[in-house]
């Protein structure tokens, strides 16, 4: 990882412009998690097909505390993160406003006849499902049914590998992945 500033990612509960708008299928989420390959060749953490009859696909979402590499128009280079707190704030406002009900695919295209059914904060009482990687609590895990045949295809050929997150964010502090680091390690002896 190279040594740049890391911002932390925020959203105001109350507002009506920041947030996650939706969730798009794309074929190389930010987050660096795919689902399962259909030729065995499961990645690091994968976006499972749950069930192949019942077109259900689950997978990562959010993962709390994971540097995200970005690069903004101007060239300067950075990480974001989101914290478990502001990852739970960001699951309340989605379900809130109803967002869970569509779909896109690669932040581009909205499509029809996917939609989310099942999500959940990762803890010690809800994990992540068996056959996938631990994640830090306080991540976001979720399931989609895909009723969409053109959708249900390109995710069986692979086209598409996992989910990416939409919306708008607040910047709050920014800092050096050193910082970051100092400021875990006190956090883990305090404990």
């Amino acid at each position: 990882m190279k040594e740049l500033p890391i911002i932390k990612l925020t959203i105001d509960p109350n507002d009506t412009e920041t947030g996650v708008e939706v969730v798009a299928l794309v074929d190389s989420p930010a987050i660096q998690m795919n689902w399962q390959a259909f030729n065995g060749q499961a990645p690091r953490q994968t976006f499972a097909v749950q069930d192949e009859e019942k077109r259900i696909v689950s997978g990562p979402l959010m993962v709390a505390d994971l540097p995200i590499y970005r690069r903004d128009e101007d060239g300067r280079e950075y990480y974001v993160v989101f914290d478990a707190d502001t990852i739970r704030a960001i699951v309340y406002k989605y379900f809130k406003n109803g967002r869970n009900t569509g779909a896109n695919l690669m932040h581009e295209t909205s499509v029809e006849g996917v939609y989310q059914f099942e999500s959940w904060i990762t803890s010690e009482s809800k994990p992540v499902p068996q056959g996938f990687d631990p994640l830090p609590e306080g991540s976001w895990f979720g399931s989609f049914k895909v009723d969409n045949d053109e959708v249900w295809a390109t995710i069986k050929d692979g086209t598409f590998k996992g989910f990416s997150v939409e919306g708008m964010f607040k910047d709050g502090p920014t800092k050096t992945e050193d910082e970051t680091i100092i400021e875990e390690i006190i956090k883990q002896i305090t404990e």
